[in-house]
């Protein structure tokens, strides 16, 4: 396994749109165990392939408090929503930032397994959020697009400067 580095916002690979799994095969597998391994050391509850730079239709997630709900969807796909709720989110892409953003209270996922077979999921509360916000990766979104203009806009100068800052001293 590897930890991969995560690109954070606003990197433009970060905007690119993943492609669909062609097949679920052994380098499939072992990009999940280093997303798994990468999203555990950051830590978070969540991770696209995306944000590794590696575009393809993949996340993990594990919502638990003892990280024993590990969760890979492939190619997943949301086939129904109903309800809206706000809730703070955070971005291993965005460190540091904590926003209200309003999503789905229920959704049902479409996606496969870490063995290529396929299954439906529902989620609600704090996986279903998770779940939309790591699909928003693989369709090149960010939550900070869910945001004001104005706000987008401070919050990526904050954090050009504080990654300026950080390449100077490193």
């Amino acid at each position: 396994m590897a930890l991969l580095t995560i690109l954070e916002y606003p990197h433009p690979r970060l905007r690119i749109k993943a492609a669909p799994v062609a097949a679920v095969n052994d380098t499939i597998r072992q990009l999940v165990d280093d997303l798994f391994e990468t999203m555990y050391a950051a830590p978070g509850i969540g991770l696209a392939a995306t944000q590794v730079d590696v575009h393809q239709r993949l996340l993990v997630l594990d919502v638990s408090d003892d990280q024993s709900q590990s969760m890979c969807f492939i190619n997943p796909e949301i086939i129904a929503r109903d309800g809206a709720e706000i809730s703070e989110e955070g971005c291993l892409s965005v460190p540091g930032v904590y926003e209200g953003i309003e999503r789905a209270q229920h959704i049902r996922v479409r996606a496969l397994d870490r063995d290529g077979n396929s299954f439906d999921m529902d989620a609600e509360g704090l996986l279903a959020v998770c779940i939309q916000h790591e699909i928003d990766h693989l369709d090149g979104k960010l939550f900070v697009d869910y945001l004001s203009e104005l706000k987008r806009q401070r919050l990526k100068k904050k954090l050009v400067k504080a990654q300026k800052q950080a390449s100077v001293t490193a």
